[in-house]
């Protein structure tokens, strides 16, 4: 079967040298995939992705005779630790893991302890549809080149949601340099979660990410100096906006719902998020007013992409490929797109894709809170994941009394 470097396979047989599967062998791994079952290993959390995971199934079973085992995880870090003791163990072939929905940390350890199966993207047919220039996260996860060892399939990106009953465009900052003297004019009106949570540290690296004269550092581990000296921006903010957040930056809501609660309730004006459909889907579920909608800045949002990836000694590659491949199929990313499907949107460039599976991804009908591909703009990448760390100690060193 698959080595880590990945094993081709023709006409039923393994090549005599293992390698990278090649664009030209796809026929060969549909063949060999027809049958096999996936078991794709995926946080179980949402169920509305639970649901888009046995679409997939249900459409890979009919088109190439694959099935899909969906393994619920509560952690992705479960599967990784999985892996990685068949490894210890000799199992080199035969794996228990087919596929895993992974970004992060957890994409880290399985490229750091060789237990990626690859490269393989550019054997896929649909790779021909991914945007690896304007949405590098693509390819680059949290600073880590993924070399083709992933398939990008769902992007998150920050928004700010407002109520534009209550509150106008027009009005509302589009730079984080703008958000002082807009939250001094409109006092707790504004708050971020609590550091602790993604979306509070979030908050402060997209300030950063603007702030910082030169965002080529924040995709390399700061140490101390260099931390000090591009983080001294983003404090002076931090310190000039602090006063004038809601309740006076004294306390801050624990979670993103929370935030969520206080729009609806009117205490602030407008929140960080990080799904570019929330509005949209929030509104669906009564949630949020038919009036909510998301806004961006001006030089662009952090966003991350999430991968599948396939192990080193996963027992079906063939069959995880073709899932992946799915994924990847302008149709099936129009739908996972959908606020009424999941509200993901697209890792593919629009351009290059055909133009009658291009107007699958035009907004909605009757969903004006869901903004288009366009009107999100630019895509900032993450920082290194050392910069989180040293943000959420050094806040909580400045702010915690």
């Amino acid at each position: 079967m698959a080595s880590a470097a990945g094993a081709a396979l023709i006409g039923g047989g393994a090549l005599a040298e293992p390698r990278s599967p090649q664009a030209a062998d796809w026929p060969a791994i549909l063949a060999k995939a027809e049958g096999q079952t996936v078991y794709w290993n995926a946080w179980a959390g949402d169920e509305r992705t639970n649901s888009f995971i046995a679409w997939v199934g249900q459409e890979v079973k009919k088109a190439h005779g694959v099935t899909i085992n969906h393994v619920r995880l509560r952690d992705t870090a479960e599967a990784v630790t999985r892996v990685l003791a068949e490894k210890q163990a000799g199992r080199a072939t035969g794996g228990s893991v087919d596929l895993i929905w992974i970004n992060g940390p957890n994409f880290l350890t399985m490229k750091e302890q060789t237990l990626l199966f690859g490269p393989y993207v550019e054997a896929l047919p649909n790779w021909a549809f991914v945007d690896t220039t304007s949405k590098r996260s693509n390819i680059v996860d949290f600073t880590v080149p993924v070399e083709g060892m992933a398939t990008p399939w769902r992007m998150a990106q920050v928004v700010y949601l407002y109520d534009s009953a209550r509150t106008l465009a027009s009005s509302l900052p589009r730079s984080i340099a703008a958000m002082v003297p807009w939250a001094r004019a409109n006092p707790g009106r504004l708050t971020h979660p609590t550091i602790r949570n993604f979306l509070g540290s979030t908050f402060l690296k997209q300030a950063l990410a603007e702030l910082v004269s030169d965002a080529l550092v924040l995709q390399t581990a700061p140490d101390n100096a260099g931390f000090a000296a591009a983080s001294a921006p983003l404090w002076a903010w931090y310190d000039a906006l602090r006063p004038h957040l809601w309740r006076q930056g004294l306390e801050f809501p624990e979670t993103g719902p929370a935030q969520r609660q206080l729009l609806v309730d009117g205490e602030i004006d407008f929140y960080i998020s990080f799904s570019p459909a929330e509005a949209a889907t929030a509104i669906a579920n009564r949630q949020l007013p038919d009036s909510a909608r998301v806004f961006v800045l001006e030089r662009g949002t952090i966003g991350n992409t999430s991968f599948v990836a396939i192990p080193y000694n996963a027992a079906h590659p063939e069959g995880a490929m073709v899932v992946s491949n799915f994924l990847l199929q302008p149709e099936t990313q129009a739908r996972a797109q959908d606020p009424r499907h999941m509200g993901n949107f697209t890792v593919l460039d629009l351009d290059k894709v055909p133009p009658a599976s291009r107007a699958l991804f035009a907004r909605p009908e009757g969903v004006p809170a869901l903004p288009t591909n366009a009107e999100l703009g630019t895509v900032l990448a993450e920082p290194h994941p050392a910069w989180t760390t040293r943000i959420t100690a050094e806040w909580e060193r400045r702010y915690v009394r």
